[in-house]
């Protein structure tokens, strides 16, 4: 089982996010697939978090993830106040929103890391809501480049379950631009 721990701010759609990767995972023939969302005083800008867990098996936890394989951060001011690499197993994948190149951003304990500059990215393709960019889509695209367990185009396939509309080709557009532009770390 593949457990995805998602940080990010009211309003930035981590909850979206978490829904569409676990749909997606689903179309890629993954068995067992859910998706939470964890709550405290609900209000835009508030640190939250959600979860994604995905299985070639049916899945039986329904627990609060202690310590996930993957952690997403879709806002890096997080990484200031919330123990990231603390809720991430050792060898772990943190990926990133941050214009850094990965090799340039520094975690304690021994994980993995990806970035993209998902805000840039939505920004350049007017994903925004109230002024601020919408990063759930491009952080997308990072996690499949970055994980390699959902393809992209899976990727795009539960987006259009989810998003309707107008907005579903300039979403479609951030996803891709996003995998292209995930940096890696070098081992």
């Amino acid at each position: 089982m593949h457990e995805v721990i998602w940080h990010g701010r009211g309003g930035q759609g981590v909850v979206i996010a978490s829904q569409i990767l676990a749909e997606s995972a689903y179309l890629q023939g993954f068995k067992g697939v859910t998706s939470a969302p964890t709550f405290g005083p609900e209000r835009r800008g508030a640190p939250l978090t959600a979860s994604t867990r995905i299985s070639d098996e049916p899945i039986r936890t329904f627990a609060q993830i202690e310590e996930a394989d993957i952690a997403v951060v879709l806002d890096s001011s997080l990484l200031k106040v919330v123990n990231i690499a603390g809720s991430v197993k050792a060898e772990g994948l943190i990926i990133i929103n941050t214009p850094l190149p990965a090799d340039e951003v520094h975690l304690d304990g021994n994980h993995r890391v990806a970035t993209v500059d998902a805000a840039g990215i939505a920004l350049r393709h007017h994903l925004i809501r109230e002024g601020a960019p919408i990063v759930n889509t491009p952080i997308l695209g990072a996690f499949s480049r970055a994980s390699k367990l959902v393809s992209l185009e899976c990727l795009e396939e539960g987006l259009k379950w989810k998003l309707s509309g107008a907005g579903v080709p300039a979403n479609l557009a951030a996803l891709k631009d996003a995998y292209e532009q995930t940096s890696l770390q070098k081992p």
